[in-house]
């Protein structure tokens, strides 16, 4: 079996900022094109133990997605692994389980999911998550070129594929 890569774009393409993930992963898909074992989910709005499923059977996992912290800029970006979030594994309640926990589940289970260090999130801070609207507010807007090349970089090399 041939090593498979799945990249998700998360968020909701109507809420404004909440679309910068599934920007990201659509617009690096057309960049990227379909390399040998890559699996594209642009649009992925799953959460918690329903992610099991998209990762299941999967080597490696690239996942574009927006954050607010206290600190960080709008416009700032951070990229970690599944294993930086092991602090945070708990549930949130009985319905449902944050990403940390929902891998810890999926393997007691018997999945076969990527390592916590082959599982790359590329996080970006936003301004806005919860209005209705096709586009970003406009800093967001503007610095979106600037972020497409610079997680596209980063991206481009774990996939191992020519920059764009």
């Amino acid at each position: 079996m041939s090593a498979q890569t799945v990249i998700l774009g998360m968020g909701n393409p109507i809420l404004t900022d909440d679309a910068v993930g599934v920007r990201l992963a659509r617009d690096l898909h057309r960049r990227f094109g379909d390399p040998p074992g890559v699996r594209w989910l642009e649009e992925c709005s799953v959460g918690g133990l329903n992610l099991m499923d998209v990762l299941a059977d999967c080597d490696r996992a690239l996942v574009f997605d927006s954050i607010r912290t206290r600190d960080a800029l709008p416009g700032a970006w951070h990229r970690f692994t599944a294993g930086d979030l092991r602090e945070t594994m708990n549930l949130r309640n009985v319905h449902d389980a944050n990403f940390a926990t929902a891998l810890a589940l999926g393997r007691l289970a018997g999945l076969r999911l990527p390592a916590d260090a082959e599982i790359h999130i590329f996080a970006v801070e936003i301004v806005d998550n919860l209005t209705f609207g096709e586009r970003m507010t406009e800093g967001m807007e503007a610095r979106y070129p600037a972020l497409l090349s610079e997680i596209g970089e980063e991206a481009a090399r774990i996939l191992g594929v020519a920059k764009q």
